[in-house]
C-alpha cells in the first residue's frame, strides 16, 4: 500500500500516521479508530526512525518540502516549536483545544507561543526508584520528600551506586534540565526569541546547584564505572546490581524488571523525583508524544477527526497497559487495569502535573547538543566554571559565532 494519503471514488481517504517505534500499540489504535470511523477514513501507520533526533530530521525535511503525504505525526515534545514556527503544523481545531482533564506537563509540552499546536497523546516522566532495604539502612523516611543531597550521602556512606544517565545523549539534557528547573531556574529565559536574541540563564545559582549534583556523582564515582556512556537501560542494569540503591528513570523500567523477574522486585519501591531543596517541589522531566497534523495534508479535517479518536482516554489506558506509555488524560489513570498493572500510576500522574518541559524553542537541537558537549563527561563538571562556560558556548553557537 502506498504511504501517500489518498482518496478516490471507491472509498474513504487513507490517512498516514507517522509513528515512533513502540510495541505495536499505535498500529492497534489506528485499526480501532478506522473501525470506529464507520467508513469516514482509514488510518495506516508508517514507522519513523528509532532515535528522536532522526525522527525530527526526517519530518522537518519532508514538511519543508510541503509533503502532502504527512497526515498525522507522533511528535517528541522538544521538537514541536521547530515544526510550529514555520507553519508546518495544521491549526488545532477548537473542539480539540479543551485541555481540561489533561496533565499539565503534557499541556505545556504541546504549546507554542501560548497556543496549543499539537494534541497530547501519551506523557512521560521520571520517578525516583529505590530499594527499600537500602533506604531503611540509610535511615531515610521515603514517605517524605527526599533531596539529591540525601541520596548522594546515602550512596557515598554505604559504597553504593546511583542510577543516573551520564551518556553524551539527550538523556543528559533531560537530567540537567530537571536539576535546573528543580532548583527554581530555567535554561532559557525567552524561548520565543530569534536565535540572535535568545538568552540563557545557566550561569546562575540554579545552574551551579545543578552542576554541583552532577559533579559530585561524577567525580566521586557514585554513578558507577560506566557513567560516561550510561543511558536509561544502563542505569536500570546498574540499579539491579549488587551495589544498586536509587535511580531516576522513566516508568518503562517497571515492566522491564517485572518481565525479567529481577532479583530486586521484592525490594523495589518508588516515589516522586528528588528535590534540590527539601522545602521546594521538584520539577521532574516530561516526555511522551503529542499528535500533530501536517499543514500540507490533503485530508486535514479527517486527520483531526482521527486524532480525536486516538487520544480517547480508553485508548490511552489500553496503550499504557499494553505498551507501558503513560496517558496524558487524567481519566485514564482511573482505569482498573492501569491501577493493577502499574501500582505507581498515581505517582506518575501527580509527577506529570508538576513536570517541567525542556526548553521550548525552534533552536532546541542546538541547545541540547550544546549542553551535551559542555557537561560531558560529568566527572569533569565544575560548579564554578561549567554553567558559565556552557552558557557562553551555546550562546555563541546560536549567534553563529562557532560550530557545535
Amino acid at each position: 500500500m502506498s504511504l501517500a494519503a489518498c482518496a478516490d471514488d471507491s472509498g474513504p481517504p487513507t490517512l498516514t500516521w507517522y509513528i515512533n517505534p513502540d510495541d505495536g500499540g499505535q498500529a492497534e489504535i489506528a485499526q480501532t479508530c478506522t473501525e470506529e470511523s464507520d467508513g469516514a477514513y482509514v488510518i495506516q501507520t508508517a514507522l519513523l526512525p528509532r532515535e528522536a533526533s532522526d525522527q525530527r530530521e526526517q519530518l522537518a525535511r519532508r514538511l519543508a518540502a510541503q509533503d502532502a503525504s504527512i497526515d498525522i505525526m507522533s511528535l517528541d515534545p522538544p521538537f514541536i516549536p521547530e515544526m510550529a514556527e514555520p507553519g508546518f503544523l495544521a491549526e488545532v481545531p477548537e473542539e480539540l483545544q479543551d485541555t481540561d482533564g489533561v496533565v499539565q506537563g503534557a499541556i505545556d509540552s504541546a504549546t507554542w507561543e501560548d497556543e496549543l499546536v499539537t494534541v497530547p497523546f501519551w506523557a512521560n516522566t521520571q520517578l525516583l526508584w529505590y530499594r527499600e532495604s537500602v533506604a531503611e539502612e540509610a535511615g531515610l523516611d521515603m514517605s517524605e520528600p527526599v533531596t539529591w543531597e540525601q541520596l548522594i550521602e546515602a550512596a557515598a556512606e554505604n559504597d553504593l551506586y546511583l542510577g543516573v544517565q551520564g551518556a553524551r545523549a539527550e538523556s543528559l539534557t533531560v537530567w540537567i534540565n530537571a536539576l535546573v528547573a528543580s532548583a527554581g531556574g530555567e535554561i532559557l529565559t525567552n524561548p520565543e526569541a530569534t536565535s540572535d536574541e535568545l538568552e540563557l540563564d545557566l550561569d546562575s545559582e540554579a545552574g551551579r546547584q545543578a552542576a554541583e549534583v552532577v559533579s559530585r556523582i561524577g567525580s566521586e564515582g557514585l554513578g558507577g564505572p560506566g557513567l560516561p556512556t550510561a543511558d536509561e537501560n544502563a542505569s536500570m542494569n546498574l540499579f539491579q546490581g549488587d551495589r544498586g540503591s536509587f535511580m531516576v528513570n522513566w516508568p518503562f523500567v517497571y515492566p522491564a524488571m517485572m518481565d525479567a523477574e529481577s532479583d530486586v522486585i521484592d525490594d523495589l519501591a518508588w516515589t516522586a523525583y528528588p528535590r534540590m531543596d527539601a522545602d521546594t517541589e521538584s520539577a521532574p522531566p516530561v516526555g511522551g508524544i503529542n499528535l500533530g497534523v501536517g499543514a500540507f495534508s490533503s485530508n486535514i479535517e479527517e486527520a483531526w477527526e482521527a486524532v480525536a479518536c486516538i487520544v480517547q482516554p480508553e485508548h490511552q489506558a489500553e496503550y499504557f497497559v499494553t505498551n507501558g506509555n503513560p496517558p496524558s488524560a487524567i481519566e485514564a489513570y482511573e482505569d482498573e487495569r492501569v491501577q493493577e498493572e502499574f501500582p505507581m500510576a498515581d505517582v506518575i500522574r501527580d509527577s506529570l502535573e508538576q513536570a517541567a518541559p525542556r526548553p521550548q524553542t525552534p533552536f532546541y537541537n542546538e541547545i541540547s547538543i550544546g549542553l551535551q558537549t559542555t557537561w560531558h563527561p560529568v566527572s569533569g563538571v565544575d560548579p564554578e566554571i561549567t554553567p558559565g562556560s556552557s552558557q557562553q558556548f551555546i550562546t555563541e553557537v546560536l549567534r553563529g559565532e562557532r560550530l557545535l
